[in-house]
């Protein structure tokens, strides 16, 4: 099995987090038998486009919420390690088990 569940939609509450809070979270390692996806589809095309990182981060995006990590987004990014027969890949992980201080 690649991933540790195949989820359907986003079970923890919103984080408000956009583009620019993202590229503040440093990537770290993660491995894809951990995640859980918040998507069951994914466009093909997006799969196998050459230019699928051209847009957008390098890094998928995880969340991480009572003890599980959540692929949010980068799906595609995830099947092409795992077609890679990579274990992990980096992503930024967004802890919403511990308090974020407030600005």
């Amino acid at each position: 099995m690649i991933f540790k569940s195949v989820g359907e939609g986003r079970p923890y509450p919103d984080h408000g987090l956009g583009s620019r809070d993202w590229a503040k979270i440093p990537p770290r390692q993660v491995r894809l038998d951990q995640l859980i996806t918040t998507k069951r589809e994914l466009d093909l095309h997006s799969l196998l486009a050459k230019d699928s990182t051209f847009y957008g981060d390098l890094f998928p995006h995880v969340v991480q919420w009572q003890g599980n990590l959540y692929l949010e987004d980068g799906l595609h990014r995830a099947l092409r390690a795992a077609l890679h027969q990579r274990l992990s890949l980096h992503a930024r992980v967004l802890n919403l088990d511990t308090p974020r201080p407030h600005p």
